[in-house]
């Protein structure tokens, strides 16, 4: 089991990176996902600043952003991101149909995607980029 940090432990350091995600976020207190990673505060830090600049609203929404994090984390298997961003996903507006549709949708991929590598399918030239 990993070690969490709390705020009323944390060092100055991890305490502005928990303050910064709590502000960002409207939240009293920050997931254990940042708790885990306070034990080694330049990690923490760089990995909210990535996170917070690339979930930012642009040529994607929030929920679009949400909804492809939630797949990824689904293909990956990681199941405390497939949670956290499947919360982040259905605050940002995913209803019951969309996340059926993005279930079919990881699934089909996987299902295409081991077959394809099965088969060792070239790619056709007009794929290419």
């Amino acid at each position: 089991m990993p070690r969490l940090v709390d705020y009323a432990g944390a060092p100055p350091e991890v305490r502005a990176v928990f303050d910064a995600i709590k502000a960002a976020r409207g939240v009293p207190d920050v997931n254990n996902f940042w708790k885990a990673l306070a034990v080694d505060p330049p990690t923490l830090k760089r990995t909210w600043e990535s996170l917070s600049q690339v979930m930012a609203p642009g040529a994607l929404d929030v929920r679009t952003k949400e909804m492809l994090y939630l797949a990824v984390s689904m293909a990956a298997g990681c199941a405390y991101c497939t949670a956290s961003h499947g919360a982040a996903a259905r605050r940002a507006g995913m209803d019951d149909a969309m996340f059926g549709e993005l279930l079919a949708v990881v699934g089909m991929a996987a299902e295409t995607n081991r077959l394809a590598e099965a088969l060792r399918v070239p790619v056709d030239p007009a794929f290419e980029a």
